[in-house]
């Protein structure tokens, strides 16, 4: 029998539910050249198996200057307006031996006993942002939940005293809000945070202690870092810095926003995690958020890879210079590997998902990640058990773009509640 038509890729309907695109993709091309709607032709990688092998690949660079670039294409990938500012030497875009020294230098900010100790900072900041609107009743909690809690931490953690952090969320407000459009506001977002950390950098380095502190901020760690004697240059520093930032607050921004809308959609799964939460019991939690991510997680897509010798993925040629996109959330529901792929279990146990990527770009902030997703939705439906959508799901409007997932708005309606009694407002969301 003739199977149906191939689906259109990266239209509005397209943003809302992509999954039934990707089940086609999985099933009839699975390893699948498209253009983009930047002009950008790339292999879409859809399956498990497949997408395994491409994130671990050697010989898919995560360097732009292996791409073949043809002109209408050029600077069309990666991050808009990094390569002017001279922010291109981050871990998204260089392989080893550079990766490998840059990470090495950065992974110690990132270890669970680290993580841990960031805990009551967390639990702190979704307390004193609930106190905001818990009262109201209402509340779109992307804007005023989501967005700004991953904001403040990773400010906190990179040591942007809270004085300027309100400039970043301005920031990248702008990348969240220019996401799927033009590329201009994103670029001079950019460009602002470039200035700043530059600025940043030379004031911490002029005040730097001989010695560390206990808890001294990353990027006071990042100038002071060195491996076998070769400190990190001005430019590797604030790309650091700057992708560190980037790439740990839009990934939660939508794991908190898609994962409760998922509870909220999902009565079921919802109310057995507030059970779990009332019984003081948190393994529920931990492989709730594994399942949120896998379900309908943050990264749609891998950021990009480019072939940089002849290989094959799934059948498929793939030439030097061709652009690669793993399609994490294709691979994350398909059959070959998850029982159910399409159903919610929180308490799903084989689910090694993809959301976090694979090999040695696997995303270093992951014990950051999952300490805010926990932190945020157990706060969520703890403090306001009945949450609930103050809209029709089809009213909901999903951001347009290319790597991330993540809804542009979550109107929530519940019952008002009284601030939290012993943990005010943080002093940086004056």
């Amino acid at each position: 029998m003739p199977h149906s038509p191939a689906p259109e890729l990266f239209t509005w309907e397209f943003a809302s539910d992509p999954y039934p695109a990707y089940a086609w993709l999985r099933e009839h091309a699975p390893v699948h050249r498209t253009r983009l709607p930047s002009g950008v032709e790339a292999w879409l990688v859809t399956r498990y198996a497949d997408a395994r092998q491409a994130l671990a690949d050697q010989r898919l660079s995560k360097n732009p200057a292996h791409h073949a670039e043809p002109a209408h294409a050029k600077g069309k990938t990666g991050i808009p307006g990094e390569r002017k500012a001279e922010l291109m030497t981050h871990l998204l875009n260089i392989d080893p031996p550079d990766h490998t020294r840059l990470r090495r230098l950065v992974s110690k900010a990132f270890t669970p006993r680290r993580v841990a100790e960031f805990a009551p900072r967390v639990q702190e900041l979704a307390d004193g942002l609930i106190d905001r609107f818990a009262g109201a009743g209402s509340a779109d909690l992307i804007h005023e939940f989501a967005f700004p809690l991953p904001i403040y931490a990773i400010c906190d953690m990179l040591g942007v005293p809270r004085e300027d952090q309100d400039d970043f969320r301005d920031w990248a407000g702008m990348m969240i809000r220019h996401g799927g459009g033009p590329r201009g506001g994103v670029a001079r977002s950019v460009k602002k945070m470039r200035g700043y950390l530059a600025d940043l950098i030379h004031r911490k380095r002029e005040a730097l202690p001989a010695e560390p502190g206990p808890g001294e901020d990353l990027i006071s760690g990042l100038i002071r870092a060195s491996d076998h004697g070769e400190h990190l240059t001005e430019n590797e520093a604030a790309a650091m810095a700057f992708i560190l930032l980037f790439a740990g607050f839009e990934t939660t921004v939508n794991l908190v926003g898609n994962g409760t809308y998922a509870l909220l959609t999902h009565p079921e799964q919802r109310a057995r995690l507030q059970a779990s939460l009332a019984a003081g019991e948190r393994a529920l939690l931990g492989t709730g958020v594994e399942e949120l991510l896998r379900f309908d997680g943050p990264v749609e897509l891998a950021t990009w890879r480019f072939a940089t010798r002849p290989l094959t993925i799934g059948g498929q040629d793939i030439a030097p210079g061709d652009p690669v996109l793993v399609v994490l959330a294709a691979a994350d529901r398909d059959p070959e590997r998850f029982a159910e792929p399409d159903t919610l279990d929180l308490a799903r146990r084989d689910n090694q998902h993809l959301g976090y990527g694979h090999g040695i770009h696997y995303c270093l902030g992951a014990p950051l990640a999952r300490l805010e997703g926990q932190t945020a939705l157990a706060t969520l439906l703890t403090r306001l058990p009945d949450l609930r959508l103050a809209v029709d799901p089809d009213e909901l409007r999903w951001r347009g773009g290319l790597i991330m997932r993540g809804l542009r708005t979550l109107p929530v309606s519940f019952t008002p509640v009284a601030r939290s009694a012993d943990i005010g407002t943080p002093s940086s969301q004056k």
